[in-house]
């Protein structure tokens, strides 16, 4: 089925390492929505909706890659509306982005109500979550990028194997570093606003590919990345300022022990 002579030649292994890091950099935002949605759940049953979410994402395109002539066939109208030629791939991408805008927006909205909870409350509400919808949701998405990726894939590599290969490798890196990004989304509140509204921006990209009107990724990407440079600095003065904070009060706390060791002055 697969001819795996392809691989004495160098133009196989750059096209393979070329789509294995374009599949990541599209994979990011598949990413911070699993761990985001995963945090609704119990902390010990979130790495196991991770897990889970990234090898449905794996089988879902593996599975698409090897019916590839059914997806050239989404970008065929089905019908047609004022010259407007809808085909099967709009649908998905403008019902991908609607699903994004929505579940995005109540996360921002969740984030807003849980700012007044305590602890105990906190913790209620991240056990409410059902590990089933929260898969559910994690496929959802997945079904919506995994169609965004093979068609990278389709228009980069010739072979299938190649494909398949790189969707694999992809997947591992992403699966072996989901829990240092999940970790790391969840313990900046700012930064998760942040990837919340990167959901919203590509949900909003979505739609507008599903509308055929074309916005160049290399834009959304600068932007993103433009955004995570300005918070990383954020976040960088924000513990100085924490450390400066815990500096000075070390400081105070030394100065008011040395008052009360200081010997009594002679009458």
């Amino acid at each position: 089925m697969f001819d795996f002579s392809i691989f004495a030649q160098p133009e196989t292994w750059i096209s393979l390492l070329t789509l294995t890091f374009l599949e990541i950099v599209l994979g990011i935002d598949n990413i911070i929505f699993i761990s985001i949605v995963a945090s609704r759940l119990p902390r010990e049953d979130q790495p196991r909706a991770r897990t889970l979410g990234l090898l449905l994402a794996l089988i879902f395109r593996v599975g698409l890659l090897l019916s590839i002539s059914w997806i050239v066939k989404l970008k065929d109208p089905l019908f047609t509306i004022s010259n407007f030629g809808v085909t099967g791939r709009d649908i998905i991408l403008f019902a991908g982005g609607l699903f994004l805008l929505w579940k995005s927006t109540g996360e921002i909205h969740d984030k807003f109500e849980e700012a007044d909870d305590t602890v105990e409350e906190k913790k209620a509400a991240r056990g409410k979550g059902q590990f089933s919808q929260i898969i559910l949701q994690i496929v959802l998405v997945d079904i919506v990028f995994s169609f965004d990726s093979i068609l990278t894939a389709v228009g980069l590599a010739k072979e299938v194997l190649v494909m398949i290969l790189a969707v694999i490798l992809a997947m591992g890196i992403m699966l072996a570093f989901s829990q240092a990004v999940s970790d790391f989304v969840n313990r900046h509140q700012t930064l998760k606003m942040l990837a919340l509204s990167f959901l919203i921006m590509i949900g909003m990209m979505l739609i507008a590919e599903g509308l055929h009107f074309h916005i160049p990724k290399g834009y959304v990407y600068f932007a993103m990345a433009f955004s995570l440079g300005v918070e990383a600095l954020n976040l960088r003065l924000g513990r100085k300022s924490r450390l400066a904070a815990e500096a000075r009060r070390l400081a105070r706390e030394q100065q008011q022990a040395d008052k009360s060791v200081e010997p009594n002055p002679p009458v």
